[in-house]
């Protein structure tokens, strides 16, 4: 499972860089730019939320209780859904095969960390099986 975080880690860097590289990620259109500061508020609500602790490239849990205020009440993974948000507005303003893959394989990088981090918090957290049952992956209401 380590593994696989890890390779959703750089898919999702190797997809937002590649989105970045090939002038595809940022748009002056309004609405592109009222999606990203959606998803720009959206992470930073989470990291807040989220306190003081590490990162890691590798889905390790970190220590404390598992979070469940502020937008991981509706969503079990906001920074992530609003990577996603980001990379997906930008590329839905640069049509082009392109930036459909880079944008997939943003989706495709934080769906693998998504599956190693869930399978390392239902053991780490008992509660966090009755916690999934509440809250969707990374769409409030859908998925």
């Amino acid at each position: 499972m380590r593994t696989m975080s890890v390779l959703g880690y750089f898919f999702m860097a190797g997809g937002l860089l590649g989105l970045l590289y090939s002038h595809s990620l940022l748009s002056p259109s309004p609405l592109v730019i009222g999606l990203q500061a959606v998803a720009v508020a959206l992470m930073v609500w989470a990291r807040i939320t989220f306190g003081r602790r590490s990162f890691h490239a590798a889905a390790d849990t970190t220590a404390g209780g598992l979070v469940t205020s502020g937008p991981y009440r509706y969503i079990r993974n906001p920074i992530y859904t609003s990577l996603v948000l980001f990379c997906f507005a930008g590329a839905g303003a640069h049509v082009s095969r392109w930036s459909a893959a880079l944008a997939l394989v943003v989706l495709v990088g934080a769906l693998g960390r998504i599956v190693a981090e869930e399978r390392f918090l239902r053991a780490r957290y008992p509660e966090y099986a009755q916690y999934a049952a509440r809250t969707k992956r990374l769409v409030p209401f859908v998925f």
